[in-house]
């Protein structure tokens, strides 16, 4: 059943009821001519039927019509693969010549979509909600501007897109694509599948590469050279084959950041080089760090030591205490004591090399350990060993350790006498050394340069300062790197290298006080970590070094020193090659000197200062803009196809091929060589309606009496 017009209406000349009741009559009489077999009857009935039709006052509306302009969008894409050659500024001309178009009736709204990349080109997000704010009825289509690397292409017609109905004809709504390229390009990619971000230090790392290429006359299995470079090393070349898995092994000589990069030679007429490498970034951690503690008694520091490696998973600790030196023989028989026989030979002879750490904590000799073994422990930190001894009042006996082969390692001596034993009130405090070096800079609640003294007499903490200790030794002599002091400013805290190996030397037995917080405490885990951790060679806690990071393309240098003199300057080192030198500036944190530069080069990046060399490299860009940088209609060409809108190439340099004209078309194609349309829409506004009677009065009085005489006429002849 179809809807009656809106252009038509009534008027009624008399009240409805009236119509009804004379309709009634009308049909009263009609059916007794009938009955009667008038003749006439129907003739009758038809003058009645339209009198009261034209009392029904049936009218038609003449509507008084505004045309309303239509809207197409144009969509410009300036995600950053646009930033490729000529792109940019191909999109720019073609936008402002399609802005500045003067078509009647149609207006063009223009979008700029900047993606982040991260999530690739999203046009077809951005023309939905621009299309919103349009009415339906004026929405004529859409043009796209883009090099045709879309993420979020539809596999059917968008809903704006779709076709419509305008009183009863269908219209198009067309999507036109205007590419800023010659014609569909090729590309070559290299891509890591599997880089392990952490890798054992001694070991190696596997990586798996692919090379893909891509567009028209590409194939797989094409060869290429892969050029892989460590660290900013000598560059090693491995051939591959496009479109197969490439694994690669890595040797990670050492801990610490490990820069592995990787290109590929380029595609001939390729659209872009710069996929064609990458950087893996992989760190080199210790094995399992063996640790070798030895308490010479039981002490109260014997917790904090065990607590302490305890905690770090990737400790294996070896704890021995020394209950029953050899002096206490009394004679019991071994079988009845619970104790383990301490394994002399099996730890300082056949083992000793497998440690990365030897702790002697408060060690007295005490014909413990023969001379052949105590010089083993000299020899393990020479070969590259980590040696820590905390010292107490042992130190300075009979057994000490500075008089063994050990004491020709140790970084200080004190004379054996108990005028070297100095006992009395006295906070730590922080060479200036110390507050330079990573083992101790940045402690929390770290306190100046002043001396270790302390006059105070209140039990409560002092802001910047650390709890007090009681008793230290007074070393004679020292060599190394003081980093805290006691009292009379006494070295406290020393560290050295020896040959290829480091000691620490801690000249008091008191470091638990600040475990058990006394008048504030002090970092004792935070420190004790720190100092095992530089013995056992941890890259992060070097008193020299030099480091770099690259973010945002700003390369950020860090150069830490401990001494106050150190270079100002540092050569940077393009992967082009060219080499400019970079002046350092003073730091946020003492010790360190610090640059950022701007960079606009891909690659690894060699800084040094003459003695220390680090590279740095910008992250793997694992966006979407970045795995396809074709100018291509691949994507989008079925989109355009389907909603009858034509693809165009703007970089071709004929005069034929310049941006094309915008017009309206009433039908037929709605794109062509040069021209690209939009469908006629019949858009308008009513600005008013004039009732026009379908049944004038002398026209309804000439059609009754017409009537009603053939009724006359039809009866007198049969009579």
């Amino acid at each position: 059943m179809s809807a009656i017009p809106a252009s038509l209406g009534v008027a009624p000349l008399v009240p409805l009821w009236l119509l009804a009741i004379l309709g009634l009559l009308a049909l009263l009489l009609c059916s007794w001519g009938l009955f009667s077999r008038s003749k006439g009857a129907f003739l009758r009935l038809g003058a009645v039927g339209i009198v009261l039709l034209w009392l029904v006052g049936p009218q038609h509306y003449h509507e008084q019509k505004r045309s309303l302009p239509q809207t197409a969008l144009l969509v410009v894409d300036q995600s950053p693969s646009m930033a490729l050659g000529q792109r940019a500024a191909i999109a720019r001309q073609a936008a402002d010549a399609l802005d500045h178009t003067k078509v009647p009736g149609l207006s063009i709204r223009t979008v700029t979509v900047r993606g982040n990349g991260h999530d690739g080109t999203r046009l077809f997000d951005a023309l939905d909600q621009a299309a919103a704010d349009i009415p339906a009825a004026q929405f004529a289509g859409a043009m796209m501007v883009t090099d045709g690397e879309i993420a979020d292409v539809p596999t059917t017609i968008p809903e704006r897109l779709r076709p419509v109905l305008d009183n009863g004809n269908r219209a198009t709504l067309p999507l036109h694509v205007l590419l800023t390229a010659s014609g569909e390009e090729k590309d070559r990619k290299l891509s890591i599948l599997e880089a392990p971000p952490y890798a054992i230090a001694g070991q190696t790392a596997k990586l798996r590469v692919q090379v893909d290429d891509m567009g028209p006359g590409t194939q797989t299995g094409t060869p290429a050279d892969l050029t892989v470079r460590i660290n900013g090393e000598e560059p090693q070349h491995i051939p591959v084959t496009s479109g197969t898995a490439q694994e690669i092994t890595v040797p990670v000589t050492q801990p610490g950041p490990l820069l592995v990069s990787l290109s590929v030679s380029p595609l001939p007429g390729e659209a872009s080089p710069l996929n064609n490498q990458t950087v893996a970034h992989i760190t080199g951690i210790r094995d399992r760090l063996r640790v070798l503690l030895i308490s010479g008694t039981p002490n109260q520091g014997e917790r904090v030591w065990r607590r302490l490696l305890k905690a770090d998973p990737s400790v294996d600790l070896i704890h021995f205490t020394i209950l029953r030196p050899p002096e206490k023989d009394d004679g019991t028989p071994l079988s009845d004591l619970a104790l383990i026989a301490f394994p002399v030979r099996e730890l300082f002879q056949e083992k000793i090399n497998q440690f990365d750490l030897i702790i002697l904590d408060g060690f007295e000799n005490r014909h413990i350990l023969p001379h052949s073994y105590l010089e083993n422990i000299a020899n393990f930190v020479r070969r590259g060993g980590g040696l820590l001894l905390t010292a107490g009042p042992e130190f300075i006996g009979p057994g000490s350790l500075q008089d063994t082969p050990v004491g020709d390692v140790l970084p200080a001596h004190v004379v054996p006498d108990q005028s070297s034993m100095l006992v009395n009130r006295f906070r730590p405090t922080l060479t200036d050394t110390g507050r330079r070096h990573p083992v101790t800079a940045s402690l929390p609640g770290a306190p100046g340069t002043t001396a270790g003294q302390d006059a105070l007499t209140s039990a409560t903490a002092v802001p910047g300062m650390w709890g007090p200790w009681y008793r230290a030794l007074h070393p004679d002599t020292t060599h190394g790197e003081v980093l805290m002091s006691g009292p009379d400013n006494s070295p406290l805290l020393v560290l050295d290298r020896v040959e290829q190996g480091r000691i620490a030397l801690l000249l008091s037995d008191q470091i638990w006080l600040w475990s058990r917080g006394e008048d504030g405490g002090g970092p004792q885990a935070e420190l004790l970590r720190r100092i095992s951790h530089w013995l056992m060679k941890e890259p992060e806690l070097e008193e020299e070094q030099l480091t770099a990071s690259m973010t945002a393309n700003t390369l950020r240098i860090t150069r830490h020193s401990i001494d106050a003199q150190s270079t100002a300057s540092v050569t940077l080192t393009s992967p082009s090659g060219q080499s400019r030198t970079v002046a350092l500036h003073p730091g946020d944190v003492a010790g360190t000197q610090t640059a950022s530069v701007p960079v606009t080069e891909s690659g690894i990046w060699r800084i040094s200062d003459g003695t220390h060399t680090t590279y740095a490299a910008p992250e793997q860009d694992n966006t979407r803009e970045m795995t396809d940088l074709r100018a291509t209609a691949t994507r989008v060409a079925d989109i355009a196809k389907m909603t009858g809108g034509g693809i165009f190439w703007l970089g071709n340099t004929s005069a034929a091929m310049q941006t094309p004209s915008a017009r309206l078309a009433s039908s037929g194609s709605l794109h062509g060589t040069n021209w690209l349309a939009f469908a006629q829409r019949d858009a308008h506004l009513v600005t008013g309606r004039t009732p026009v009677p379908l049944l004038p009065a002398p026209l309804a009085m000439l059609l009754a009496l017409a009537l009603l005489f053939a009724a006359w006429w039809r009866e007198g002849r049969t009579r």
